[in-house]
């Protein structure tokens, strides 16, 4: 009877830590709506009459507050509830929208929907991903790679909706439809979060095969070490790469290639599966092939689409389509890169505040890349140059990447 008994509470056990994994993917989704921001772009471009480096301030601020706020929050994930925190910024992210519907400028849009849910997103980022990886012990990268589907494959549903949503009730409604349903959603889905106790921990399966790590560093030492400046170079670089494509996307789809906004926003569902599956799929390849090599294989794989684009023209669908999945493929890939990276170089132990270091490179790579492209466009008004820079960055990625990165 007792071993039934415990028979039963693993199974309980077990499904329960994967209701964790659903839970955070639909609270990713809502935070992921950041990677939809293109579509209202060219709509802030018109209602303020700015140009491309002002319509860029606020989805450069967004993704700088994220990346300075996960830093931040990552300290302190073992001090307070799960569910408090993502209360907190959950609230942060509705607030943010919300505020935005009232934004008479560029700069209370950079305010509201930049630093207030930009904040509120880093906050409530790193709260799933810390309890998944408790709750699955024995495959970490799996139970992780499969939360940060849902930031990825976000625009797969919210592209198409804040389009629809911009079309019916235009832009500044949207902001505040969507605010209230963030608001809703998140604190509601944060509810079940809890750590696993010690007792929860043992009646997991195949717990007992989980190996410690052998190579744990401090933040201090990581820092030190010549692989973290390899490390975070390339994810800079990655990141400054994917996120400013990853803005231009409505833009380039529009202006240069003659699409729709309502085509646009459909294709987008198409590229947000592509940085979904990006995620796992490098997370795969990194244990599989070593950092080094899965770097190299998205640096040549990123030219080789920013080289397609330098030939589109008017009604190149295809070719646009192909180059921006294989943009948002290694966008995902990138946020897999280097969370597997920093378990396999400095180990678990202090994971939590070393890959919050290592992700300021992508807040850093965000202002880089969307105020450059913005700059590059501005001054040329050709998507042409971006391309050209795209290429750039990626052959000094390329020359970091083998002077700097270790085999392992």
């Amino acid at each position: 009877m007792n071993q039934n008994l415990s028979m039963q509470n693993k199974k309980y056990e077990s499904l329960k830590r994967w209701g964790y994994v659903l839970l955070g993917i639909i609270i990713m989704m809502c935070l992921g709506t950041v990677y939809s921001y293109s579509i209202f772009r060219l709509p802030i471009e018109k209602l303020f009459n700015i140009g491309a480096t002002q319509s860029g301030m606020p989805y450069m601020t967004a993704l700088a507050c994220y990346a300075f706020f996960m830093f931040l929050t990552g300290r302190y994930l073992d001090k307070f509830n799960p569910r408090y925190i993502i209360i907190v910024g959950g609230f942060l992210v509705s607030l943010g929208w919300i505020l935005s519907a009232y934004a008479p400028n560029i700069y209370i849009l950079t305010i509201t929907y930049g630093l207030i849910s930009g904040a509120g997103v880093g906050i409530v980022y790193g709260v799933p991903m810390t309890v998944v990886a408790r709750w699955f012990p024995e495959k970490k990268g799996l139970a992780v790679g499969m939360v940060l589907i849902g930031f990825g494959l976000s625009p797969l549903i919210t592209a198409p909706l804040a389009r629809f949503f911009v079309e019916q009730y235009g832009i500044m409604n949207t902001f505040q439809i969507l605010g209230i349903c963030f608001g809703i959603i998140i604190p509601i889905l944060s509810l079940p979060f809890k750590y696993p106790s010690d007792s929860e921990i043992l009646n997991l399966k195949s717990v007992k095969h989980v190996k410690n790590s052998l190579n744990d560093l401090n933040t201090l030492n990581m820092i030190k070490s010549i692989s973290f400046k390899g490390l975070y170079i390339n994810f800079f670089i990655g990141t400054t790469i994917g996120l400013m494509l990853i803005g231009l996307t409505s833009s380039v789809g529009i202006e240069l290639i003659g699409l729709s906004p309502k085509k646009v926003a459909l294709l987008m569902a198409l590229f947000a599966v592509f940085n979904g599956i990006g995620r796992p799929a490098f997370g795969w390849l990194t244990d599989k092939l070593f950092s080094k090599n899965a770097m190299y294989m998205s640096y040549g794989l990123i030219i080789s689409s920013a080289v397609l684009m330098l030939f589109a023209n008017k009604g190149d669908v295809i070719i646009y389509s192909i180059s921006f999945s294989v943009f948002w493929f290694n966008l995902g890939g990138w946020l897999a890169i280097a969370p597997t990276s920093t378990l396999a170089l400095y180990g678990t132990k202090h994971y939590s505040q070393n890959y919050g270091v290592v992700f300021t490179a992508y807040g850093i790579g965000a202002i880089t890349g969307v105020v450059t492209s913005g700059m590059l466009l501005d001054m040329h008004q050709n998507y042409r140059y971006v391309f050209y820079y795209v290429i750039a960055l990626c052959l000094i990625g390329i020359l970091m990447t083998s002077r700097l990165m270790e085999e392992k």
